[in-house]
């Protein structure tokens, strides 16, 4: 299968599609008089996991978090696109607005981006991400480098939750298949899933999802899908439909789950304008739910 890290990274670099262009940031995306504001450091991760892998991280804490009790968790994929202030989706800012507001617990965000190797083979530089193999890969290997890397390293400066209910994982396109596949191996870590134009295509073999979905026990996680039905459609399968797919099967299984469909392409335009409406449901108390199939 001759897939490139390079190509995957530019679907997501890609300008948005005129279909995404009604997609708008609303106000708790937005900066606003009298709400703290978190702070955000930057850092450096040689991983052990991921052997020979070097990768950029952000640490938000908002300005609630005191030390005196576990803070929740959400880790980012693609962590720089999900950190910025002035891009998509403005985690920072929507988490400042949303924690100020009562309608999220204290949470501190951990966005982390692929690794790259050390020393790329010398004929092909551009092999240096290994972005691809850490997101679509199906195995518990990116939950155990969260488990046994990243979240013990935050977890030594601040006073995290081991609460699975109180962990949560986003990502994007690929991202959002890893954050998937994070909880569907480590429901005892990790129980909400937010996924923006998930990859449950067949780029490392995330189309069996729905098949694996449908008759095993139905696991304690909630899920929340958003996808635009101009999304990609290539050789390695039709995002639209596989989202669809992942939404029957989810359902099929009485899972605590939400589906938003939109008109929009391969970008964060449509998932950011949603980003704190999203949040509100992942965040939300738990709901009494019939007996799982």
């Amino acid at each position: 299968m001759k897939t490139t890290s390079t190509f995957l990274m530019l679907l997501l670099t890609v300008s948005a599609m005129a279909d995404d262009e009604e997609y708008k940031l609303g106000p708790d995306s937005m900066r606003q008089e009298g709400v703290p504001q978190g702070t955000v450091t930057k850092e450096v991760w040689h991983s052990k996991v991921f052997a020979d892998t070097v990768r950029d991280y952000w640490v938000f804490v908002p300005k609630q978090y005191n030390g005196t009790k576990p803070a929740c968790v959400m880790v980012f994929q693609d962590g720089q696109a999900y950190v910025k202030e002035d891009g998509d989706f403005r985690v920072p800012v929507v988490f400042d607005n949303l924690i100020h507001k009562g309608e999220m617990p204290v949470t501190i965000g951990i966005f982390i981006n692929p690794g790259r190797l050390v020393a790329p083979p010398a004929d092909d530089p551009k092999k240096a991400s290994n972005r691809s193999f850490e997101y679509d890969t199906l195995s518990d290997q990116y939950a155990r480098f969260l488990l046994e890397e990243i979240l013990p390293a935050v977890g030594k400066k601040y006073k995290l939750t081991a609460d699975p209910e109180c962990r949560a994982i986003c990502g994007i396109s690929s991202g959002g298949i890893c954050a998937f596949t994070v909880a569907w191996q480590r429901p005892d870590a990790f129980r909400k899933v937010l996924s923006h134009v998930g990859s449950f295509t067949n780029i490392r073999g995330g189309h069996v999802y729905p098949s694996l979905i449908r008759p095993a026990p139905a696991k304690p996680i909630r899920v929340f899908l958003q996808d635009g039905d101009k999304d990609l459609d290539n050789a390695w399968g039709n995002w639209w439909l596989a989202n669809l797919e992942m939404e029957a099967a989810l359902k099929f299984k009485q899972y605590d789950y939400k589906f938003v469909g939109g008109t929009g392409g391969h970008s964060g335009k449509h998932g950011g304008a949603i980003l704190p409406d999203s949040l509100r449901w992942l965040w939300r108390a738990p709901e009494p739910k019939a007996s799982p199939k």
